[in-house]
């Protein structure tokens, strides 16, 4: 058995529809992702046992992995063993781009990429079917990961179905070195919406904008229900997303419950000017990224 190297994109929520939470305290979802060229890169290598360590970026600098027992890779090597009636052994490396902590879906890439990296190490062969069913009792986004490009999500998000995307979409997006709870964010949203329907509505017009390849349609379609609990808890993010939008963006966003704000720009010039006059003190570390990419794939060298 050789190293594997799997790389994962990061995603972004184009449409984010939240609905009433359910019994089992989820809340449905009607989403649209589309995946973007920020990537971690997952390598596993043959070994007797199993750990996990982390490669970050300068202005990542102080990100720390869970610990081992707790990390969402260390869960999908588990759920895949179990699956194939074997031990988890291996020693993974995770070389980080993907904000932490971010809304952009940083430690569910991570999950696809293990999950597809230790098949290839392990020769377990898991079929499509059975690793998006391993990859929805990770986490709600981790099924896209896997998938890429651009898709609906329904039930908690993790229900995907690709949809036409004929555009290449140029995006700034701005982390945050402060995160922002998601559970934090979907509790005021109940605060703030307590008649939610208990379905939301679909996003037809946003999904006719990706088959169209208008830029200026797609930010027109651009929505996320969590983004006014967001801004209520950090309202600074509201005046970043205003800024970015006086910069030249066509229009600026919350990806997902926060707390980085992506801004969808015309042109790949268009990305780099923004995000060159939006970098500063406080924002260090700006990326123009582009979508939409594959999910989780094999990484070859020479």
């Amino acid at each position: 058995m050789t190293a594997r190297t799997v790389r994962a994109p990061a995603k972004i929520n184009l449409h984010l529809g939240v609905g009433a939470p359910r019994e089992d305290g989820y809340h449905p979802l009607l989403t649209v992702y589309q995946a973007v060229g920020l990537y971690d890169d997952l390598t596993v290598r043959p070994a007797d046992d199993w750990s996990v360590d982390l490669e970050v970026p300068d202005w990542m600098a102080g990100v720390v992995l869970p610990a081992l027992d707790d990390n969402i890779v260390t869960r999908a090597a588990r759920l895949l063993a179990a699956h194939h009636g074997i031990e988890p052994r291996g020693a993974v490396h995770v070389a980080k781009c993907i904000p932490v902590a971010g809304g952009m879906a940083g430690g569910s890439a991570d999950a696809a990429a293990a999950l597809v990296a230790l098949d290839r190490l392990w020769g377990t062969g898991t079929s499509d079917e059975d690793l998006l069913r391993i990859a929805g009792v990770l986490g709600s986004d981790v099924p896209f990961a896997l998938v890429g490009g651009s898709a609906v999500g329904t039930g908690r998000g993790e229900l995907v179905e690709p949809v036409a995307d004929v555009g290449t979409w140029w995006w700034v997006a701005v982390p945050s070195d402060r995160g922002l709870s998601t559970p934090a964010v979907y509790r005021h949203f109940d605060e703030l919406v307590p008649d939610a329907p208990a379905d939301p509505p679909p996003a037809d017009r946003l999904v006719a904008a990706l088959a169209a390849g208008d830029p200026h349609a797609l930010a027109a379609a651009l929505h996320n229900d969590l983004q006014e609990p967001a801004i209520d808890l950090r309202p600074e993010l509201g005046d970043l997303l205003a800024r970015g939008e006086a910069e030249g963006a066509l229009r600026g966003i919350v990806s997902g419950s926060g707390p980085t704000c992506v801004f969808l720009c015309e042109s790949s010039d268009a990305a780099r000017a923004v995000a060159g006059a939006m970098t500063d003190d406080a924002h260090p570390a700006v990326l123009v990224t582009h979508g939409a990419v594959a999910g989780a794939h094999l990484v070859t060298y020479g």
